[in-house]
């Protein structure tokens, strides 16, 4: 479908570009966000009697992103999940998930496409990604993502983080001596057993011989 943007977007044009987009984006998102405008030649002419309208609406937005860009790069997005002995998260964090936290700690709204993530997170670590709080504002930030808040705060220091081979190791062994413990028990409550099981047999055994 061939559409004439009215505002500027990211990879695809600038204002008053005519450009062909897949139907679906084009009727899903831009047409019912007054992003674009069906390109006819109606609405060529209506663009062209609007566009200083356009444009002024167009620096509006990007100022009132500008003034908060300081919020946005000051933001702690500090993501707290549980993983395993690899670090590898049960789960993942999404851009729909900073884009929340975005909003919790710094009171940006931002949709999730603003977050321009890639793939979800999937590990603990420090990882760079960027908020597109316009198509002329864009905002690197850290994304911290860790267990515990404690680890979290390492991590902001520039610290690693390790995962435990050695703590496995050292409850792997303390497992096997548990279960060595526990059978060595085992031994002994058997051998108690059979000496009280041997010890009236042996008491008649030594009657038997003294009668004789």
């Amino acid at each position: 479908m061939k559409v004439i943007l009215t505002e500027k977007i990211t990879k695809l044009g600038n204002i008053g570009d005519a450009v062909e987009v897949k139907t679906g984006y084009a009727r899903n998102y831009l047409l019912p966000n007054n992003k674009a405008m069906r390109y006819t030649k109606e609405n060529v002419a209506l663009f062209e009697a609007k566009k200083a309208e356009i444009v002024a609406r167009h620096e509006n937005a990007k100022k009132a992103a500008e003034s908060k860009v300081d919020a946005v790069k000051n933001a702690k997005l500090h993501m707290i999940r549980q993983a395993g002995d690899t670090g590898q998260l049960y789960g993942s964090v999404s851009s729909r998930d900073i884009a929340r936290e975005l909003k919790e700690v710094a009171g940006v709204n931002v949709e999730s496409a603003q977050v321009l993530l890639g793939s979800p997170i999937k590990s603990v670590g420090v990882f760079d990604t960027k908020i597109a709080l316009h198509p002329d504002v864009i905002v690197d930030v850290k994304i911290y993502v860790a267990q515990t808040q404690d680890e979290i705060d390492a991590l902001v220091a520039g610290k690693k983080l390790t995962f435990g081979t050695k703590k496995v190791e050292e409850e792997s062994v303390s497992a096997e001596q548990s279960r060595d413990e526990a059978a060595e028990e085992k031994v002994e409550e058997v051998k108690e057993e059979e000496k009280t099981e041997e010890a009236p047999k042996a008491k008649k055994t030594s009657k038997k011989a003294k009668a004789e």
